[in-house]
């Protein structure tokens, strides 16, 4: 599992304050500490800055990158503010998040995948709206990846999300990604699969243990990224365990590695009788 860290994003109070306040160092400490935790990819979101988000953008990436020797994940709804941070990326192949089936998103994006070299997040949403039901998903599905194979995509730098909803909002919301992930696996062999974790707990109480299921139940569909909170000790270790017990961990030698190391140490919750 690569886990792509989520939590500089403006959408998050701390963040929206530490970016007012040109507080860099605090930004500087916190993506110091999701490399530490294990993330694969630093994700950076000043989507919520609306008439100063190409300004932010640069900053953020900028700092960042002063202190960390990850890939980024440049996110936005704006194609300028993507091709500004993808712009400034001096290290690894960066992802842009995202892709739509959308006409108009799709034109805007596919260039800069083309110019930067970027791995895309394909989310699974076209004009027809927010898919509701796994056939919606892979009917998106089954023109956006060929759309992007065809554009010279290669399959490996395509991670497509099947949107994830709160389940609360209704009873088969989560059911429909797995149903999405496992046909598409099928008929997609070679892409990836990514999804924003947190959505599927949003609004409803015991978010986290939500979360922790529903990743590894994803898991066992074929997901390999992960948008999610790194500093989470449990997201991060639930993930090494799924490894171990769907074949993907020799011998669980990379949870062992991780459990030697302190990261994730044995807990004492348990009830007293």
């Amino acid at each position: 599992m690569k886990f792509i860290a989520e939590s500089i994003n403006t959408s998050i109070k701390r963040i929206k304050t530490a970016v007012e306040d040109g507080d860099g160092q605090y930004i500087k400490r916190l993506a110091v500490a999701q490399q530490e935790a294990g993330a694969a990819y630093i994700d950076v979101n000043c989507g919520t800055r609306i008439g100063d988000e190409v300004e932010k953008m640069e900053w953020l990436v900028r700092l960042v990158q002063e202190v960390v020797t990850l890939p980024l994940s440049i996110d936005s709804p704006s194609p300028v503010a993507i091709e500004k941070g993808l712009s400034l990326i001096t290290g690894k192949q960066p992802i842009i998040n995202s892709i739509t089936g959308e006409e108009e998103r799709f034109q805007a994006i596919l260039p800069l995948v083309k110019k930067y070299n970027a791995k895309i997040i394909a989310l699974l949403l076209d004009d027809k709206g927010m898919p509701a039901t796994a056939e919606d998903r892979i009917r998106v599905a089954q023109h956006l990846i060929p759309s992007l194979l065809e554009a010279g995509v290669p399959a490996n730098d395509i991670l497509v999300d099947p949107i994830v909803r709160p389940i609360g909002t209704g009873d088969t919301a989560g059911w429909e990604v797995f149903q999405a992930m496992a046909t598409l696996k099928e008929q997609y062999p070679e892409v990836h699969f990514s999804i924003g974790l947190s959505n599927i707990s949003h609004g409803l109480p015991m978010d986290e243990m939500i979360n922790h299921a529903f990743m590894i139940m994803c898991m066992q569909n074929g997901l390999d990224y992960c948008i999610a909170n790194v500093l989470d000790q449990k997201i991060m270790g639930y993930a090494l365990i799924a490894e171990g017990l769907l074949g993907k961990d020799a011998y669980c030698g990379k949870l062992l590695k991780a459990y030697r190391k302190g990261l994730y140490p044995v807990s004492e919750n348990h009830l007293n009788v």
